[in-house]
């Protein structure tokens, strides 16, 4: 290995801006929101109701668990995002619950 020549790292110093270098204060991290999303992904769904995933999509395919299609911007008819609304699936547990009371 070759070592740099002292003027050499002296003139990279003096490339560099005049001056001490600063350092900045830490930022403070910014807070957490205090809100909870209202869809939800598939995933998401399936641990807000402590079920499977395959058990959240086979809810959907039958028509018990309502979603939100969220289209492409651009493209007729192509879905860019299944979502679920936190309130449909606060229905149906309401729902399961009633259902076993009676």
């Amino acid at each position: 290995m070759t070592t740099p020549l002292p003027l050499a790292a002296a003139s990279e110093r003096l490339r560099k801006r005049p001056g001490r270098p600063r350092t900045r204060p830490a930022r403070k991290p910014l807070a957490a929101l205090p809100c909870s999303p209202r869809l939800l992904t598939l995933g998401q769904a399936a641990r807000y109701l402590a079920l499977s995933r395959a058990t959240v999509e086979r809810l959907r395919a039958a028509g018990i668990l309502p979603s939100v299609r969220i289209p492409h911007a651009n493209e007729a008819g192509e879905v860019r995002r299944v979502l679920f609304d936190r309130e449909d699936l606060d229905r149906l547990v309401t729902s399961w619950r009633e259902s076993e009371a009676t």
